[in-house]
């Protein structure tokens, strides 16, 4: 099988994907320490049109040039903003209308598959510190804790693989015109 080339994958520029339409969810790392765990959110983030990525606490932005290993320029397509912490970046989604959520196995949790996200229009998806998780009080002000069902011995995913998982679960079809 022979693979495809750029102009075949009908990829598109830098400003054209500026231009388009995007997901109404917002990804915000609390306190995610990797940068190559940031970069490869951002290149989630670009593969399914996220609206925004908040950097949150000792989440390291852009300017961090080992992000770049990762991200492969998707720091230059996605949205990007700075908070000194979380709970400052959830005020403000909640004050724009957004359903927080935060990914994180707690005692209220539910499980992905369980969840009717039909009902909410604009999504703020929280993924917290890889060895921490996120912070209680982040937890304390979200709307919903969701969770990834697990079925083996560790009961954990690397931070942007649950990325992932999510955002694929989450993406709302986009008009491609």
């Amino acid at each position: 099988m022979k693979k495809k080339t750029i102009k075949e994958l009908n990829r598109i520029s830098k400003s054209e994907f500026k231009k388009s339409k995007k997901n109404p969810i917002v990804v915000v790392l609390d306190n995610v320490r990797s940068s190559n765990n940031v970069g490869s959110i951002f290149r989630t983030c670009d593969a399914f049109r996220i609206k925004s990525l908040y950097l949150c606490g000792i989440t390291p932005s852009p300017l961090n040039k080992e992000i770049y290993k990762t991200a492969l320029g998707s720091t230059e397509s996605v949205e990007w903003k700075k908070f000194s912490t979380t709970l400052e970046a959830i005020l403000c989604l909640k004050n724009n209308g957004y359903y927080i959520i935060s990914i994180e196995q707690t005692h209220n949790s539910i499980f992905l598959n369980n969840f009717d996200k039909k009902n909410h229009k604009k999504i703020a998806i929280i993924l917290g510190n890889e060895v921490y998780g996120i912070e209680q009080e982040v937890i304390n002000n979200s709307d919903l804790c969701l969770e990834i069902p697990q079925y083996g011995i560790k009961h954990s995913l690397n931070v942007s693989v649950c990325a992932g998982i999510i955002l694929y679960n989450f993406v709302i079809p986009i008009n491609r015109d």
